[in-house]
């Protein structure tokens, strides 16, 4: 969604946030989420900050499949230091260092991440072929070695 988002607009979030806020960026995110939701036979990669966005992220569960790609915090924390474009393309949300900020945001949005999704898998020491197999079997009816229901 976010990918959609940069090139519908010609700004990376970092511009979009950095011009207008994090409240004017969730409120375009809002459009698009709505937009991309109503879509058939559609795949969303949704940002981290998508469940801010209640009612539609019911309509998204009531209408598919909502699968939430956990990860422990030190894990999350990892990966964005080795991602450069984290640091790149992404203010931060809250201003903190990086670990406060990660156990804060996922304090906070983990009952929402709950709420909305179907289906949990853990993602913390999976490689990245196996979270694709137990998605795809998620997808194609079987539940496959998930904690299932959220």
């Amino acid at each position: 969604l976010d990918e959609e988002i940069e090139k519908s607009l010609n700004k990376s979030i970092r511009e979009l946030v950095e011009e207008n806020g994090w409240e004017e960026f969730r409120k375009i995110e809002k459009e698009f989420l709505r937009k991309f939701g109503e879509e058939e036979r559609v795949v969303l990669a949704l940002g981290g900050g998508a469940v801010l966005h209640q009612r539609e992220m019911e309509e998204l569960k009531k209408r598919g499949t909502v699968i939430w790609l956990y990860a422990d915090p030190e894990k999350v924390i990892e990966r964005i230091k080795k991602d450069s474009k984290s640091f790149s393309q992404r203010p931060s949300l809250t201003g903190k260092s990086l670990k406060e900020e990660v156990e804060e945001v996922l304090k906070e949005r983990r009952p929402l991440y709950e709420k909305f999704a179907h289906f949990k898998v853990d993602t913390s020491s999976e490689p990245l072929e196996m979270v694709v197999k137990k998605v795809l079997k998620i997808l194609k009816g079987g539940e496959g070695n998930v904690e299932g229901n959220c």
